[in-house]
C-alpha cells in the first residue's frame, strides 16, 4: 500500500525517483526499494518523503479511495427547482483539464475488445449512459450500464467501451489532475491527443 501510495503521489507531481530522493534526503535505492514494496521504511523516512511530496503522512499509510461510483436511472432523486428539476451526478474538488465528450458506441461484429490506453495517473472518467446499453470501465472489471445510469471509473488504466445495443450514446468527462506547481511538471497536455478511443 505504501509502495503504490508513494509511487502514485510522486508520479503525479511529475518527479524522478532521483529527484524525490534528493528533496527528501534519502537514498535513491532506498527510495527505489520502497516503491518495489521490498523496503522496510522507518517513521522518520515516510515522514520525509511526506514532506518532500506536500501531504500529510497518513497520505503514504492510508488505502487510496476506491473510485468506482455507480448511480442507476431507476434510483435517482430528482430535486424540485423553481420551473425545473436537477439531478446531480458527481462532485469532485481540485483542478486541472476537464474534456467533455458525447461519445457513439456501435456493437461490435466481431474480434476481441481492445481497451483504450490509460490516461495520466489520476484521471477519472465520468460516464452517463444517454441511450442504449454499455459495458465499460476498467478493462479487468467493466461494468454495465443502461440508459440513465451514471458511472465514476479510473480512467488512469486500460478501460473499454463496448456497446451491448446496435447503438449507444453516452457523455464522458475525463478529468485530468493538474500537477502542483514547482513539483516538477511544466504542463498537463489533453488526453485526446493520443489515446485511442
Amino acid at each position: 500500500m505504501v509502495a503504490r501510495n508513494v509511487r502514485l503521489l510522486r508520479e503525479q507531481r511529475g518527479l524522478s525517483l532521483a529527484e524525490l530522493s534528493r528533496r527528501a534526503g534519502l537514498a535513491k535505492q532506498t527510495l527505489s526499494n520502497l516503491e518495489q514494496g521490498t523496503g522496510n521504511p522507518t517513521v522518520d523516512t515516510l515522514f520525509s518523503i511526506a514532506t518532500a511530496l506536500g501531504v500529510p503522512v497518513t497520505r503514504l499509510v492510508a488505502e487510496r479511495e476506491q473510485v468506482i461510483t455507480v448511480q442507476r436511472g431507476d434510483e435517482v432523486v430528482w430535486q424540485q427547482h423553481a420551473g425545473y428539476e436537477t439531478r446531480s451526478l458527481d462532485h469532485i474538488y481540485g483542478s486541472g483539464v476537464i474534456e467533455n465528450y458525447v461519445v457513439r458506441i456501435r456493437r461490435r461484429s466481431g474480434g476481441a475488445l481492445e481497451p483504450s490506453e490509460p490516461h495520466p495517473v489520476g484521471t477519472l472518467e465520468h460516464l452517463f449512459v444517454i441511450s442504449g446499453r454499455v459495458r465499460v470501465g476498467p478493462a479487468d472489471s467493466p461494468l454495465e450500464l443502461a440508459e440513465g445510469d451514471f458511472a465514476r471509473y479510473p480512467g488512469d488504466r486500460p478501460h473499454v467501451y463496448e456497446s451491448l445495443a446496435d447503438e449507444s450514446l453516452v457523455h464522458i468527462v475525463v478529468s485530468v489532475p493538474r500537477v502542483q506547481p514547482g513539483t516538477g511538471a511544466t504542463s498537463t497536455t489533453r488526453t485526446d491527443g493520443n489515446a485511442k478511443r
